[in-house]
């Protein structure tokens, strides 16, 4: 059976986080939605996403299809019940779909080799499809939000399906453990005398991750393949530090997809940060609102404020942004990609991408060219190419976004 995990409407709602990635590569847990059922089913997965994406993230069509909704996290049950499928079946829970099984020729008249077509999909879905009602319980990434909010459950499922019938690595006795047997440390990590308290919730180490001395962390907690944990770093569970991340200072319920750094002292809270970010030093973001009341973020389809429904809500940063020294964030912040912050005071609490300056000098345009050009030379500095895939990307991007700068810059 050919897979592909496919973008549904939720993706407008999770921007500035899905301009640079289909909803099935978000991290949230230990790993992204993608990696959890490529695990889980045992195998490889492709794409249905937008157009500007397909070149990155290319579709495989073959003669039987399953098509699986990229916001939906897997359970055993679930993948249960998407194996009994049938063709011109599809599994459905409310108002949306979780997967269809789809033959070649019905994907053919579905989708162009440039991209999807959501409405097409809906389409397919009520005309040919026996609708089979979901009975499994199940994660559903919707919003932004929704990402730290379900980062506690989704390290604890993680953390069985990496850790299942696995041996932890011997850990330095240096190191102040609580509840070790929550504790799993993958090859090559370096720890000496951190304190780690595994007694609320798991925490997992990757591969070559290095806690330095002094470092105080609370489960459930990830600290992802070859993430760097600073001296005295303060963190709090549920966090997820993603791969190749360099943390310090305070963290509390925080999801950093990869590539991000947070090097130095300076509180983060309830808050998603993309890849390739960097947060000055003692930059800090408000969580809870001094009136206790229910904080409300930028919804990108709707172009408005909209509640969250949570009393507490920091910063959702997308890919490339960067803020300089003290930088404060408000309780509910949105951040674009590719916006470089600095200046004293709160930020305005929607910064479209590709944004430069400050609250108090106000924010011109970065220009696309520059913002390449740092992008090759942070990439480099991590032995990584920018190519030309990711720079059409970028440029896509740039363009999709000069409405909101318009309005707000």
């Amino acid at each position: 059976m050919n897979y592909i995990m496919f973008d549904d409407a939720t993706r407008m709602d999770l921007l500035p986080l899905t301009f640079m990635r289909p909803l099935a590569d978000i991290r949230v847990g230990i790993i992204t939605i993608r990696e959890k059922w490529e695990k889980m089913l045992g195998v490889e997965t492709s794409t249905l996403t937008e157009r500007y994406l397909n070149a990155r993230f290319p579709l495989v069509k073959q003669k039987d299809n399953i098509l699986i909704n990229g916001s939906v996290c897997p359970t055993r049950e679930l993948i249960k019940q998407i194996k009994a499928l049938k063709p011109d079946q599809s599994l459905v829970s409310g108002d949306y779909i979780i997967a269809l099984y789809v033959a070649e020729k019905e994907l053919e008249g579905l989708v162009s080799d440039e991209g999807i077509n959501e409405e097409d999909v809906e389409k397919l879905e009520m005309e040919h499809m026996t609708e089979i009602v979901c009975n499994a319980p199940h994660m559903k990434i919707s919003n932004p939000w929704d990402i730290f909010s379900y980062n506690d459950e989704a390290i604890r499922s993680d953390f069985e399906l990496l850790t299942a019938k696995k041996k932890c690595k011997k850990i330095s006795e240096t190191n102040r453990l609580i509840a070790p047997e929550n504790i799993y440390v993958e090859e090559g990590v370096k720890m000496e005398y951190a304190t780690i308290n595994a007694s609320d919730g798991p925490v997992y180490i990757g591969k070559d991750a290095e806690i330095m001395e002094g470092a105080m962390l609370r489960g459930p907690l990830a600290i992802c393949d070859g993430a760097v944990i600073k001296m005295g770093a303060k963190i709090y569970g549920p966090t997820t530090i993603g791969p190749a991340c360099k943390i310090g200072g305070e963290l509390n319920n925080v999801v950093f997809f990869g590539n991000s750094n947070k090097a130095h002292d300076g509180f983060i809270g309830h808050s998603v940060i993309g890849e390739w970010c960097n947060l000055g030093a003692d930059t800090n973001n408000s969580n809870l609102k001094n009136t206790y009341n229910e904080v409300r973020i930028w919804s990108y389809p709707q172009e408005k404020f909209i509640p969250t429904g949570k009393q507490f809500c920091g910063l959702i940063m997308g890919d490339h942004s960067k803020c300089g020294i003290n930088t404060m964030f408000n309780t509910g912040t949105v951040v674009g990609v590719f916006a470089n912050i600095f200046g004293h005071g709160f930020r305005r609490n929607f910064i479209p991408s590709f944004s430069w300056g400050s609250s108090v000098a106000g924010y011109t345009t970065y220009d696309i060219k520059k913002a390449i050009e740092v992008a090759e030379f942070v990439y480099k500095r991590r032995n990584r190419e920018l190519d030309d895939l990711d720079k059409d990307i970028l440029k896509s991007v740039y363009q999709m976004t000069f409405t909101y700068r318009k309005k707000r810059v």
